[in-house]
């Protein structure tokens, strides 16, 4: 099925969108081949299996390639990147499971205790990968007994076999609080944010200082870690049926088309065609096939 979702004429698809029947869920099925990720982050979980081509991860500690068979695993707030592997691009099934769904799991399946999180973010697991494949096409179906279920087994399964405890946090390093600061006022002035310069000379610090410390906190630079959250913010209004143009001026973009480049590239779908699946999940949301 390849013209659902976001298409266009390199062939490339995508269908990025939430079932109703499996609450805390966000699912992405596509083909890429040009398209490219930029450097983003998520508040939940990212569970990916490829069905065809390979996928180029770029993670904090290098690049992962993930390939038929294997079962890539993100934890939240974890920076990431991702591109085609081979010129014929990847065709892969992702699963977006909330923090809360997924620490729900853990409590009744594990025996992790604290915050669960994944040691690992590639294993080689066609089992669990086939699990992924066949959420979605459970969703698909509008068989909601059949999409958690298989969710739920697909979680679990991964959480005892590469599951973890967060270490409880160490004490601060001595750039954290300044970074925490710059993120807080970054986060009031998302549509007029300061120069780096500014925004230094505010926390009585140095542009390069607040670079490291910044980066050292959230693992991205302001200028990025800012495009991220404008993002999520405009996620979050285009999921209450805000309008793609309306949403781009509210959370600090230029205008729609500058939404759409940075939202297509972080989210992997344009804004509207985001939008459009969210309408649909609503009217939908008996659980009948979306």
């Amino acid at each position: 099925m390849d013209t659902d979702g976001a298409a266009d004429r390199k062939g490339e698809w995508a269908r990025h969108w939430q079932y109703p029947g499996v609450p805390g869920l966000d699912l992405l099925r596509a083909r890429y081949v040009r398209h490219s990720f930029a450097r983003h982050t998520h508040e939940g979980f990212v569970l990916g299996a490829v069905r065809r081509g390979i996928e180029d991860v770029v993670m904090p500690e290098g690049t992962i390639q993930a390939r038929p068979g294997t079962v890539v695993m993100i934890n939240p707030e974890v920076p990431h990147s991702a591109r085609a592997g081979v010129p014929e691009g990847w065709v892969y099934s992702t699963l977006y499971p909330s923090s809360e769904l997924v620490a729900s799991i853990a409590a009744e399946t594990t025996t992790l205790r604290g915050t669960a999180a994944f040691a690992e973010t590639i294993v080689e697991d066609p089992d669990t990968a086939r699990l992924v494949h066949e959420v979605h096409r459970a969703a698909e179906e509008g068989n909601a007994l059949a999409a958690d279920s298989l969710l739920r087994i697909a979680v679990a399964r991964l959480l005892r076999r590469h599951g973890r405890s967060l270490p409880a946090r160490t004490p601060a390093e001595s750039g954290a609080p300044t970074a925490a600061l710059a993120r807080q006022l970054l986060e009031e002035r998302m549509t007029e944010p300061p120069s780096l310069e500014e925004l230094a000379q505010e926390l009585d610090t140095s542009p390069f200082a607040l670079l490291r410390a910044f980066k050292a906190s959230y693992g991205l630079p302001p200028h990025t870690w800012l495009t991220d959250a404008r993002v999520r913010s405009a996620r979050r209004l285009l999921d209450s049926g805000v309008a793609p143009a309306e949403a781009a001026v509210a959370v600090g973009f230029t205008d729609q088309p500058h939404l759409n480049r940075h939202f297509t590239r972080i989210v992997g779908v344009p804004p509207g065609a985001y939008r459009k699946e969210r309408a649909r999940t609503y009217k939908t949301g008996d659980g009948a096939p979306a």
